[in-house]
């Protein structure tokens, strides 16, 4: 596992800060989705998605606001004209793509392997987990890849995250491989039980699972989509992205 966050903006490919004035940005978001956004104790919409809309607008210097709406409604809300941006994790389907803009990738998405505290893999050696059972969701895209990429494992197919994670902690299983973000929370929640960690290290073929978080805006607003390109390389040059990554992923997951 890395020790620190992922770097994704190409560090050769400096996006150009578009001209003239973008205006206000009403970011779009969900509240139920921690820790990217959610309401706190106090009923305070917070979160990553939240502290990071609000670092775009400061690095841009415009004015914003976030508006809290159901998962659902928010392309069409966008659609609608309602806001400027969605920031919500919504995926950048070929369906979506065709309606709207999509930022540079702000964060990804991975597939690890999960093992037994003690268990090593080296991700160059995938021949290290030949004949050992690996727990998946039975479906999945994880496991079209433990099955494309691991050909002489043995495959446990359960129908949820929470049984395939189970198989694991009670030994059922040698390694669990599913979404990395999620694992993150399970390894450092009471369900594990403390018996597990990552092995090995992140597998982010977009193929299998997917392009990352990315902001979506209306497919007329390029200036927009521009501008919040330049703002996230600009939060990952100075650090600011790294911050928000370990303050919401303690347990980092790539």
């Amino acid at each position: 596992m890395t020790l620190g966050p992922p770097i994704f903006r190409d560090p050769h490919r400096r996006p150009e800060r578009p001209s003239g004035d973008i205006g206000a940005i009403r970011f779009l978001t969900s509240g139920d989705f921690p820790p990217f956004n959610f309401l706190d104790s106090k009923g305070q919409l917070v979160g990553y998605h939240i502290d990071l809309a609000r670092a775009i607008c400061a690095r841009l210097a415009v004015a914003c606001s976030i508006q809290m709406r159901p998962f659902a409604d928010l392309a069409t809300a966008l659609d609608e004209r309602r806001g400027e941006a969605i920031i919500a994790g919504l995926a950048p389907t070929p369906a979506l793509r065709a309606r709207f803009e999509f930022t540079e990738s702000y964060l990804g998405t991975p597939g690890r392997l999960v093992g037994r505290r003690g268990a090593r893999v080296d991700q160059g050696a995938p021949d290290a987990i030949d004949g050992r059972w690996i727990a998946v969701v039975d479906g999945s895209r994880h496991m079209a890849f433990v099955l494309e990429n691991f050909p002489k494992a043995r495959v446990a197919a359960y129908p949820s995250e929470t049984q395939a994670r189970d198989a694991l902690r009670d030994g059922a299983v040698d390694f669990v491989f599913g979404d990395a973000l999620s694992a993150s929370f399970w390894l450092g929640g009471p369900a594990s039980r403390a018996c597990c960690a990552f092995v090995g290290a992140a597998y982010a073929d977009p193929a299998y699972f997917g392009e990352g978080f990315r902001i979506a805006v209306s497919a007329a607003n390029l200036r927009l989509r521009r501008a919040l390109d330049v703002a996230l390389y600009e939060l990952e040059e100075r650090g600011v992205m790294s911050e928000l990554y370990l303050r919401y992923f303690p347990l980092g997951f790539y």
